[in-house]
């Protein structure tokens, strides 16, 4: 097959879970015999069109910060959609896959689809719903009905990425059957081969540094904590644009000492390095559109996970109270509480360490490309 993905951020230039799930399914779609073009902004250069690992990347336009005040960019959105249909237009594909985010460009990709003659897969991450008026205030209300008309009008297929996102988007009215589960993956093999980092570390945060995120929720329940493990290390891998802000929070609560910004980490064999040198892993994000790599990537080291109780956050099936993790309120005291359990309880982090694991195996990426290869087929 000839297959098309359209997403405006392309992996490993910009590091994201959409990122990650295209280039670990492209990669290996490709050692399968198939063809795999990925159409997103030009991050790499002026050459319009590059090859990674046997994968066709084109660059549709100069690529623009995607981020605007700590918030994804209309403008950005706007000048990826704007641009994306010429391109499209000179190839011709088995299947067009777009990632429903950042929402505009699916319209100009479903033109494309139509004048070729090519089925149009949108494969949804998350589906916010009530939270657009949040997010983009009184443009809220258009949010909410492009996500709606993306859903029922545009898609001859939908992938959801988790149980969870297949609920929401039945509930905005999607037809059950016209959904597949496809989840996302890891590459659990090369996991279990890293070794721990000599830096030891306590508590772990790995993700972008955005407001959602609440990372200022975990350096409150450190500060918490600090009184009862003064040596207490936090380790926040990742980078966005609430960095500076949280680096000054961490000094204003007198944690500069407990908590290591260690900004984006190019290397991911270090990132799992320092992830199995830690004892607990932390999400407190309120937007994960339920299926989050990381905790499966946290899983596969061997931490359990605590994270946010929230509509918009983790796939409450991807963390198994008691067993692999935990689900919390967002508060720092609720964060602190668990970590501290954690923490004190060698035995029972152990046995939790082992669930991890064997819960993590189940989502191998080589597992998730046999699914995404049988929908394709089938479309």
């Amino acid at each position: 097959m000839r297959i098309a993905y359209v997403h405006d951020a392309i992996y490993p230039f910009v590091k994201g879970g959409a990122e990650k799930r295209i280039y670990e399914l492209s990669k290996r779609l490709v050692n399968r015999g198939h063809e795999v073009h990925v159409f997103g902004m030009r991050w790499w250069g002026e050459k319009p069109e590059i090859e990674q690992e046997g994968v066709h990347l084109h660059g549709v336009c100069k690529a623009v910060s995607l981020y605007s005040k700590g918030r994804r960019s209309i403008r950005a959105a706007m000048t990826f959609a704007r641009n994306v249909l010429p391109s499209l237009m000179k190839e011709r594909f088995d299947i067009i896959d777009c990632y429903q985010a950042p929402y505009l460009h699916a319209f100009p990709t479903k033109v494309g689809a139509l004048l070729k003659r090519t089925p149009l897969v949108v494969t949804w991450h998350e589906v916010w719903r009530g939270y657009w008026r949040e997010y983009l205030e009184s443009l809220g209300t258009v949010g909410k009905l492009m996500e709606k008309t993306i859903l029922l009008g545009l898609a001859d297929r939908v992938i959801a990425v988790s149980d969870q996102t297949k609920d929401d988007l039945v509930s905005l009215g999607a037809k059950a059957d016209k959904i597949s589960i496809v989840p996302n993956g890891i590459d659990f093999n090369s996991i279990s081969k890293v070794s721990p980092s000599p830096e030891k570390l306590d508590v772990v945060y790995l993700g972008r540094l955005i407001r959602p995120k609440n990372v200022d929720v975990l350096l409150k329940a450190v500060a918490i904590l600090k009184g009862e493990f003064p040596g207490l290390k936090v380790g926040i891998i990742g980078n966005g644009p609430e960095k500076e802000n949280l680096e000054n929070l961490a000094e204003e609560l007198g944690i500069q000492n407990n908590a290591k910004f260690f900004g984006f980490v190019e290397d991911f064999n270090e990132v799992v390095a320092l992830m199995k040198s830690s004892k607990v892993f932390v999400i407190p994000s309120t937007q994960e559109g339920g299926a989050s790599i990381v905790t499966l990537e946290a899983n596969a080291c061997g931490l359990p996970v605590v994270a946010t109780d929230h509509p918009l956050g983790i796939d409450k099936r991807l963390i198994h109270s008691g067993k692999t993790g935990f689900f919390v309120g967002l508060s720092p005291e609720a964060f602190a509480e668990k970590i501290r359990l954690l923490l004190k309880h060698d035995a029972q982090r152990e046995e939790m360490n082992k669930n991890a694991i064997e819960f993590a195996q189940q989502y191998d990426w080589e597992k998730v490309v046999n699914s995404i290869e049988k929908v394709y087929a089938e479309i």
